[in-house]
């Protein structure tokens, strides 16, 4: 089988795209799993002509769902057992978008952190327990940036296999 130009370019769109989806973990206004579906779709109509199964679909389905969960919930959940004020569940999230402007990656880090410290110095919490509050914050940023980093490995991993197996 004789592989074309539009054929190689379209394969070098699908690897754009899933990198261009872990950029999502670091920079969270960039929408990783947008990228992944568009990887799938140029692959499966561009040049498997519709070689992708219901169950890759199925996956790539509950996998996006799981990552768009894991985004908005863990941060809420993680702060609402740790008895956060509700201005902290509000101020972490936006915390970590501008945390992605400011000295990347490392700002995903201070920037959260600092600004649910404060917030719940304000809210008259202890220093050590705005400490422990804040620390909750960048644990549950970073237990939900590794879970959707290995569901994205996965969903890669089953695409490769699906490619080349079926």
């Amino acid at each position: 089988m004789e592989v074309t130009v539009l054929q190689i370019l379209l394969w070098i769109l699908v690897v754009a795209c899933f990198a261009l989806s872990f950029v999502g973990l670091i920079f969270p206004v960039v929408p990783g799993v947008p990228f992944l579906w568009a990887a799938a779709l140029i692959y499966h109509l561009g040049i498997g002509d519709g070689q992708l199964g219901w169950f890759f679909w199925a996956v790539l389905v509950v996998a996006s769902i799981f990552i768009f969960v894991s985004d908005i919930i863990a941060n809420k959940l993680f702060l609402e057992k740790a008895d956060s004020s509700e201005w902290s569940g509000r101020v972490g999230p936006l915390a970590i978008i501008v945390g992605a402007f400011v000295f990347p990656p490392f700002g995903l880090i201070f920037v959260p952190f600092a600004a649910v410290f404060i917030t719940e110095m304000l809210h008259q919490k202890t220093y050590q327990e705005a400490f422990r509050l804040a620390g909750i914050t960048v644990v549950s940023f970073l237990t939900s940036t590794l879970a959707k980093a290995i569901v994205q490995v996965g969903i890669i991993i089953l695409f490769v296999i699906s490619v080349v197996f079926f």
